[in-house]
């Protein structure tokens, strides 16, 4: 199905709030919309890619930072501890397996255990 990714964004605008947009083979296509530090956490089974769509914003590591900006992607190996900071609203695609709860080895506030699907 096509999806224009402007439009879906368009859609919602919670923040740390996933909605998934695609399926494939045991795969989701995840977008978000944040803003702020979310909370340190790792998937103790899970790699996770972030694509920046719109905006930057910084992976934080215990040991390092890595700047993410529009068109750029980053890969999260499953295990390692991180914690994505925007000081500005952000539009991230989130590849991961369909398992993947988005607070990892953690339970808060902000924990989404059955996120909605992108209005299309």
């Amino acid at each position: 199905m096509k999806t224009n990714l402007t439009q879906a964004f368009a859609s919602f605008s919670e923040h740390w709030s996933p909605r998934i947009a695609a399926d494939l083979n045991g795969q989701q296509l995840k977008l978000v919309k944040f803003q702020g530090a979310f909370d340190w956490h790792f998937h103790e089974h899970e790699d996770e890619l972030f694509l920046v769509h719109r905006g930057s914003f910084t992976m934080e590591f215990r040991d390092k930072r890595v700047e993410l900006h529009a068109g750029e992607f980053l890969v999260v190996p499953r295990g390692i501890e991180h914690r994505p900071v925007a000081e500005h609203e952000v539009e991230v695609l989130l590849f991961e397996p369909a398992s993947t709860l988005n607070t990892g080895n953690i339970t808060s506030a902000r924990t989404v255990p059955a996120p909605k699907r992108v209005a299309t």
